[in-house]
């Protein structure tokens, strides 16, 4: 397979990267700077675009970089306000130029770099698109950062789409709204050691990474709308 994650450089997308698919595929990953070559425990090949999804241009060069055929393509992207997610943040102190860019991350970039990549896809016997949403952008979530949440809420809307317009050509599109992630520990932590950290109110990217597996394991008869995956502890939920 080739699987191709924007926003693969840390946290969960290097995760992404270097834990999935198996030897034979190829895993392709977009960042607006290559990081250094890691060892992907899966023994798939690891090839790296650089290029940043603010910029228009950026999905035309990664559409020019990706291969004929693409299987599977995670959408893994997202930036949020400086001040989100602490006490301190405030909507209306957020300026015009910072909420812009936000919006053309989250949201503007998903919609050109589809654009651009959904003819690699659809040339897929079985293909596969996995957008990473957030709890924050469920209703009702109890986060008050207005443009992440509704950023990440539009990808439902985003995902929707492209069900209906795409399912007779078999394309597969997966929704995963994920609560607070632990992205300090990377697989080469211990699984035990990185649930350990926040006593149950972060979500280690192992279990993430497992949940994207079983959804590459499904066969053509079925897929996941959506997954929320919050943390136990998140009194949210």
């Amino acid at each position: 397979m080739n699987i191709m994650i924007i926003g693969a450089s840390m946290g969960l997308g290097r995760a992404f990267m270097d834990g999935l698919g198996q030897e034979g595929d190829v895993l392709i990953g977009v960042a607006r700077r290559a990081p250094p070559p890691s060892h992907s425990s899966s023994g798939a090949a690891q090839h790296w675009i650089a290029a940043d999804l603010s910029q228009p241009q950026a999905a035309a060069r990664i559409a020019a970089d990706c291969p004929a055929v693409l299987d599977v393509l995670i959408y893994n992207l997202g930036i949020w306000e400086d001040t989100a997610f602490s006490d301190d943040y405030d909507f209306l102190a957020q300026s015009d130029t910072a909420l812009k860019n936000l919006v053309d991350v989250n949201l503007t970039g998903a919609l050109l770099a589809l654009r651009r990549l959904l003819p690699h896809l659809l040339k897929s016997a079985r293909p596969r698109l996995i957008l990473t949403g957030s709890t924050s952008g469920l209703r009702q979530s109890g986060r008050p950062e207005a443009a992440f949440g509704a950023t990440k809420f539009a990808l439902n809307g985003l995902a929707d789409a492209l069900r209906e317009g795409y399912r007779d050509q078999g394309l597969a599109v997966t929704c995963l709204q994920l609560g607070y992630l632990n992205t300090d520990d990377g697989l080469d932590v211990p699984l035990e050691q990185a649930a350990a950290r926040g006593e149950g109110r972060t979500i280690p990217v192992h279990d993430v990474l497992t949940l994207v597996r079983s959804l590459l394991q499904l066969s053509d008869a079925s897929f996941v709308r959506e997954l929320i995956l919050p943390a136990l502890k998140d009194s949210r939920f």
